[in-house]
């Protein structure tokens, strides 16, 4: 899916009206509709719902909600914010003709207040804080910071105790930038957005107030979608199912591939555990773990089903490494900086033709030795955390500066960049990025990038090139971690749940 900047957006309204055709309002009517359809599904009758609506096209949807709430016999008050020196002729066209709309069908359910003082607004929330706010006030065309009595109106619903669901995007939030830390920025329960996720939504600073965020389909034409140019995209299941392969009666283990990871030193064999667990569960016919000699014990029976090469050293890995005979190589899971490790990194570097896979100690080891960057196979993959990424690239004031630097970094290394997170990022050498759908905090959790490691390496083994393998290791990856919240919770599960869940996450796609 992708991610489009919100003039872009705004191209596509307009497109959309001229080519469909359709009005602007009958456009809003129905993106309307699909919210009223999302909130009929989890809220009955006896949930009373209170309307934000500033004088703009986002209190056009606000109102146009309303109505549609009213009709089907919900209990709705509408406020609408409009400072005393504020005239009828600051009203949007289609905030007008919605208005006009719920003016007709008004009953004894639908209330109307025009609100120009903080008071009078603060005395109605109070009346009743099981209510349901709509935040309706301000949508993603906002370019500046809310002041006055908007800015009021947000700190008195955000301290309000009730249930928040925002239109569009959260009042205040910017939809292609990020804001500044004193913004009145509405914090939400619920996020309706319409057609396409603002790549605001990917970053962490503004996971409390987006709450979670749900995508509707407002019909905008797909010829603007398809001819539209981004470098931003949102992962879906749609997406990936588009180069799942398929598996012949035929086939044997040759045909899913060679792996081999190095993983491992003392204290730290679970990493090359479950980085091979995983590997496995992802599909790979065979594969070799290259191990400390600490660990023989510990592989050969906790995963019967990997081939054991252990190095001359017991504590960590020290031998330069024959290769010639892997589809596939994961380099870093548990290894240590040590010196002599850091030499197997780099012969591993000087001596592959194919892509590898960097993650944890080995991303660790290239950091203190950057210039053997410029050596890296093209296409190879690098799995940091934001710590990882730090050393590797250097530091961000933010998380747009911090994209900014990933999308560089791969760009001039030729390689892809697995940024962990919430909405983990790839990078790809042709600058585009891929923010994943998938994955909860549950996954937050010792052990993980280990699993992501073993399942990216696993899917280059079975031929899948770099970019396919980034994007569904991780959706898999963060998908068998929503399959192993549900049953364990987010507080519970650990990294060998995400491993247990990756079948039902291949088989939710196979769906």
């Amino acid at each position: 899916m992708k991610i489009l900047s919100i003039e872009q957006i705004r191209e596509a309204d307009r497109y959309t009206i001229q080519h469909e055709p359709i009005a602007s309002a009958d456009l809003m009517e129905r993106a309307a509709k699909r919210c009223v359809n999302w909130i009929m599904e989890r809220f009955d009758l006896t949930t009373k719902f209170k309307i934000v609506c500033g004088l703009g096209n986002n209190g056009g949807d606000g109102l146009a909600i309303a109505r549609l709430l009213t009709e089907k016999n919900y209990n709705v008050e509408v406020f609408i914010i409009a400072p005393i020196d504020t005239g009828v002729n600051k009203r949007s066209a289609d905030f007008s003709t919605n208005y006009q709309r719920l003016k007709l069908i008004q009953n004894n359910n639908c209330v109307i207040d025009e609100i120009n003082s903080i008071v009078s607004f603060q005395t109605a929330l109070v009346s009743n804080k099981e209510s349901v706010l709509i935040d309706a006030l301000f949508g993603s065309g906002l370019n500046r910071s809310i002041e006055g009595l908007a800015a009021q109106v947000i700190d008195v619903m955000n301290n309000s105790n009730c249930k928040i669901i925002s239109i569009d995007i959260p009042s205040g939030l910017y939809g292609d930038t990020l804001n500044e830390p004193a913004d009145k920025i509405i914090s939400a329960d619920h996020t309706l957005t319409f057609q396409f996720p603002k790549i605001s939504f990917m970053f962490p600073e503004n996971a409390n107030y987006l709450g979670e965020f749900t995508i509707l389909d407002i019909g905008l034409h797909p010829n603007y979608i398809d001819q539209t140019q981004t470098k931003n995209y949102f992962t879906t299941k749609t997406d990936v199912k588009s180069f799942l392969k398929t598996r012949s009666k035929a086939a044997h283990k040759g045909n899913f591939g060679y792996a081999l990871i190095i993983a491992g030193s003392y204290g730290k064999m679970g990493a090359a555990v479950l980085s091979a667990k995983a590997c496995m569960h992802s599909g790979a016919g065979l594969l070799t773990i290259h191990i400390p000699k600490c660990g023989y014990e510990i592989l050969q029976t906790t995963i019967p089903e990997v081939m054991c090469e252990t190095d001359t050293e017991t504590n960590f890995i020290t031998d330069s490494i024959r290769v010639e005979k892997y589809n596939a190589i994961g380099i870093g899971p548990g290894i240590g900086t040590e010196k002599e490790t850091q030499n197997v990194v780099k012969n591993l570097i000087q001596s592959s033709s194919i892509p590898l896979v960097f993650d944890a100690d080995a991303i660790n080891c290239i950091a203190e030795n950057k210039t053997w960057l410029s050596f890296i196979p093209a296409n190879s993959i690098f799995t940091p955390h934001p710590k990882e990424f730090e050393r590797l690239v250097g530091k961000a004031k933010n998380s747009m500066e911090r994209l900014q630097l990933q999308r560089d970094f791969s760009i001039k290394y030729n390689a892809y960049v697995v940024l962990k997170g919430a909405h983990t990022s790839i990078s790809s050498p042709d600058g585009d990025v891929f923010f994943n759908s998938t994955g909860n905090p549950g996954m937050a959790t010792a052990g993980s990038g280990d699993v992501l490691t073993g399942s990216i390496t696993s899917l280059l083994a079975q031929g899948y090139n770099s970019k396919q393998a980034c994007i569904l290791g991780v959706y898999l990856h963060g998908l068998a971690g929503d399959f192993a919240s549900h049953e364990k919770s987010e507080e519970s599960m650990i990294a060998s749940d995400i491993i247990e869940h990756l079948s039902d996450a291949y088989k939710f796609l196979r769906t």
